[in-house]
């Protein structure tokens, strides 16, 4: 088992290194930025349990956050040297995004896909696809984290496979899979078969990294889906919480101890431009955490009370109109989540409001988290603002509220119960809708949109220059691959894949197993909701 405090691994995998300027915290005029938390209790300090300071003493004096972009479209090629630019560029991780047919399971040439092809992300439907996608990328030293929910164990497979195929042992990859399939069903929509299946290979996901990829986190409980759909801080903080006790609770039921997997969950969280707020919402995230672990789940081990997070700035508050600001708020946001104690950051591009990140605007992405490691001096004391009497009433207001948000999910039945009866769907369509009355008002400015809008500007119209849209291409690719794979193979094993969904197995083995006889993701999606059913909207 990987341990988390172990100086090789100090935080989430295909972090930044040591800073550059580590052997000079100071002051311009040469003061020492050391022992400043002298005098403090221990459970005052970084590192220390319930880790609301920080999940490391020195914390990014010792290693910086993983810089990891967020990156993918097109098609596996397009992305992939997208990937090894800003890998070239000083990004420290990478990160893909799959298009919306490969994150529900379909092929490219399903009729349902049509026009979504490598739109909001890369088209992956054969190992082949993978293969591209990951070419000439040092998978085995650098971390890779996947965006993707319902087909996630089919993605991993993938993934396993490519490696091996690399003649790479996959116990030594690193990286993390969201793999967080009950905030689809409250904020998202990317959901492909029933709550209860669902939940069930997420688990085995879980459960199966645990004993053949123990350097992989399995799960990235996620946040920033509910905070983008409209959520207050307090709701992302509880829902995402609720979600993550649910999938702890799921994993002890299969008889698991708490101990041998916490320490590979993760999280994701958004952050807004409210600094203060948002600070203390990370601290707040951590301390509660750390007593659910302690206290809930009698976790003996502090790494397994560690809320290790990446943390993405705010979609939804960029601005399509005058869209140089995004980069100002970007920074602002960037700034709030590496206060907070990040582990790992995507900064957004200025122009995602109207386009999918040029290459410049994603270079100024990665750049602003760049200046703010290298020459704010943020990252010389862990935890700056803490301490400081506003930062520590948020914190403990935020943590308060959260845990009875935590506590009215549990008397409904605890999270996957509250989903089927639509409580916190109908409480973030209340916050987005408050939140939306406030914005159409005025009550809440938002510079160049409802205030300080400038008449005379031009509206911008920067696009992303994409790949050639080659849906013909893509349909008789897949045709020839199909067409090139053994069949008795390849139907032996989708037959056992079946056969294992109707069992109370581990469905990873079967998955991978079709994976290396050359099945699609359509096909393997196809065989299971052949035993699971399709997901239903009037039930979860």
């Amino acid at each position: 088992m990987a341990n988390c405090d172990d100086d090789s691994d100090p935080v989430l995998p295909g972090s930044g290194g040591i800073p550059e300027q580590s052997d000079s915290f100071q002051t311009s005029y040469g003061a020492a930025l050391d022992n400043v938390y002298v005098g403090q209790t221990a459970a005052d300090l970084p590192g220390e349990f319930p880790f609301t300071r920080g999940i490391y003493p020195e914390m990014y004096r010792r290693q910086l956050w993983s810089m990891r972009q967020y990156a993918g479209y097109g098609s596996a090629r397009d992305s992939n040297q997208r990937v090894r630019y800003l890998l070239r560029e000083g990004q420290t991780g990478i990160s893909i995004a799959f298009d919306l047919p490969t994150q529900i399971g379909y092929d490219s040439d399903d009729d349902a896909a049509a026009g979504e092809v490598g739109r909001v992300g890369v088209p992956i439907s054969t190992i082949d696809d993978m293969a591209s996608l990951l070419d000439a990328i040092p998978i085995e030293s650098v971390s890779v984290s996947m965006t993707i929910n319902s087909t996630a164990a089919i993605l991993l497979a993938m993934f396993v496979v490519v490696a091996e195929e690399r003649g790479l042992n996959p116990a030594k990859l690193r990286g993390t899979l969201q793999n967080d399939v009950l905030k689809e069903y409250v904020a998202r929509g990317t959901m492909r078969f029933a709550l209860d299946p669902s939940m069930r290979l997420t688990t085995d996901i879980v459960a199966w990294c645990n004993t053949w990829m123990p350097d992989f986190h399995a799960i990235s409980v996620s946040g920033y889906h509910i905070r983008e759909a409209g959520s207050t801080a307090v709701q992302e903080i509880g829902f995402t919480l609720a979600h993550a006790i649910a999938y702890v609770e799921s994993l002890v039921r299969r008889g698991l101890a708490v101990d041998d997997f916490a320490d590979r969950f993760s999280f994701f969280f958004a952050a807004h431009s409210k600094v203060f707020e948002e600070v203390a919402k990370f601290r707040a995230a951590r301390r509660l955490w750390a007593e659910i672990l302690r206290n809930r789940f009698d976790a003996r081990l502090d790494r397994s009370c560690k809320l290790r997070f990446h943390t993405q700035v705010a979609g939804s508050t960029l601005a399509a109109s005058e869209i140089d600001n995004n980069i100002v708020r970007i920074t602002i946001q960037a700034l709030a989540a590496v206060l907070g104690g990040t582990q790992s950051l995507h900064t957004n591009a200025r122009d995602e409001a109207i386009s999918l990140p040029t290459q410049e605007a994603a270079r100024t992405a990665l750049r602003t988290q760049q200046i703010i490691a290298y020459e704010s001096g943020i990252a010389d004391v862990a935890d700056p603002l803490g301490g400081a009497p506003l930062i520590e009433s948020l914190t403990s207001e935020i943590a308060d509220k959260a845990h009875e948000l935590i506590r009215e999910i549990d008397e409904l039945g605890g999270a996957a119960e509250a989903i089927k009866a639509g409580f916190p769907q109908a409480a973030i369509r209340e916050a987005a809708y408050r939140t939306q009355v406030r914005l159409d008002d005025g009550r809440q400015v938002m510079v160049g949109v409802n205030r300080f809008v400038d008449k005379d500007h031009e509206p911008d119209q920067i696009v992303q220059k994409s790949a050639t849209d080659d849906t013909c291409g893509r349909i008789k690719y897949l045709q020839e691959y199909r067409s090139r794979r053994n069949k008795d193979e390849l139907e032996s094993s989708l037959r056992k894949l079946r056969t294992t969904a109707g069992s109370a197995k581990n469905m990873m083995p079967a998955i991978i197993n079709c994976v290396r006889a050359h099945a699609t993701l359509g096909e393997i999606c196809t065989s299971l909701e052949s035993v699971w059913g399709r997901f239903q909207t009037d039930s979860t």
